[in-house]
């Protein structure tokens, strides 16, 4: 969902689409009367509830973590419900509320959205007018139990204890992959079985991932412990936000969340990054890696390329790099050539702008472009 004036009328209309709590009268058939009048007690007992994994003191997901802090920033007071205590609960409430993922964030009986649009609203002002609007009051600070010494981030900003050095190393390995699994061992070679568990999982999913064998390094496993606020391992991070352990990874394959959150966050499943590079080098018998497009280069080496082969008259695709950092950061990998531009011919690599400006003014630019 766009951040902007327009969430607030979306999540509006989404719940006029489906009906609030308080307007349905009807639910499938798989949520009971008894059921559907526990949910209805547990999203109207406080002004704002959160249904979450783990409690705000303790969550186990990084999704869960975000909304705790976000509603710590915004100052107000709410009810929390753990949702891994309760299948009941978890399972009815996606059906309930209409919404397969948590966590899930209600004002007033009203659902408001999941992580994504808590986000968005925050950033843009529009969860505090909500809040206003709906007659919740901002407390003092004093009165938000923090879940930490670090405000409850799980250590992701500076955390306590760890030297820079660490800190910074650590969040090196979280992005070193879209998909990051600290694992004990190697995934050939698994050295527990809630590890070999998680990397089946991925490995089902068809998900593509980097790992890093904690036991072959005993800095990085204290560290990543105090940094994370997760004591145990596995640790599964999708674009650098922690998911969680074993258990939670094997509830949200089966409950379907967890490839809604490949997806949300653009992991490409059943295909590599390698295969998704390759294509694109093949799209065009000349194909142009660069910043920005041949109408608007954002870069002057990219500009002299376009003009170079604008003067020989070659036909070429091109390829944003800006608008996708995965495939920038892939290409890079891929062609072993750390900059930008890059030009290929039938998917081989001709060179960078110092290469093709040499090429073109020794006249054997189109020569080589067209063997």
């Amino acid at each position: 969902m766009a951040a902007g004036p327009t969430i607030l009328e979306t999540v509006k209309e989404f719940a006029k689409e489906n009906g609030s709590p308080q307007e349905r009268t009807l639910l499938p058939s798989a949520v009971g009367d008894r059921l559907k009048k526990r949910l209805e007690q547990l999203v109207n007992s406080h002004g704002i509830m959160l249904f979450m994994k783990g409690s705000p003191e303790s969550p186990k997901c990084g999704f869960s973590q975000k909304v705790v802090d976000i509603l710590k920033k915004e100052k107000v007071k709410f009810g929390s419900f753990d949702i891994l205590t309760d299948n009941e609960v978890r399972e009815g409430l996606k059906k309930f509320s209409n919404w397969p993922t948590f966590p899930q964030l209600y004002c007033k009986g009203e659902l408001l959205g999941g992580c994504d649009i808590a986000i968005a609203m925050h950033e843009n002002g529009e969860l505090r007018d909500v809040f206003k609007g709906h007659g919740i009051e901002i407390s003092n600070p004093s009165e938000i139990k923090a879940t930490g010494p670090d405000g409850g981030r799980g250590g992701i900003t500076g955390p306590s204890g760890l030297t820079a050095a660490l800190t910074s190393r650590l969040q090196d390995l979280i992005n070193s992959s879209e998909v990051m699994l600290f694992t004990k061992g190697k995934p050939d070679e698994p050295r527990c079985g809630f590890s070999r568990k998680v990397v089946y999982i991925l490995r089902q999913e068809k998900v593509k991932f980097g790992s890093f064998d904690i036991l072959s390094d005993d800095e990085v496993r204290q560290g990543l412990k105090v940094y994370s606020n997760w004591s145990s391992y596995p640790q599964l991070y999708i674009k650098g936000e922690l998911i969680g352990g074993s258990d939670i990874v094997l509830e949200m394959q089966k409950s379907g969340e967890l490839k809604k959150v490949l997806s949300d966050k653009g992991i490409l499943l059943g295909e590599s990054l390698e295969d998704r590079v390759k294509q694109l080098v093949n799209l065009s018998a000349v194909m142009l890696f660069m910043k920005g497009t041949p109408d608007a280069s954002r870069c002057g080496f990219s500009s002299k390329v376009v003009n170079a082969l604008k003067e020989e008259g070659v036909e070429f695709g091109s390829f944003d790099i800006l608008t996708d950092e995965v495939v920038r950061q892939g290409l890079k990998k891929y062609s072993n050539w750390p900059t930008f531009p890059q030009l290929y011919y039938k998917g081989e690599l001709i060179g960078g702008c110092d290469i093709v400006m040499e090429l073109h003014n020794n006249g054997e630019l189109k020569v080589n472009l067209s063997e």
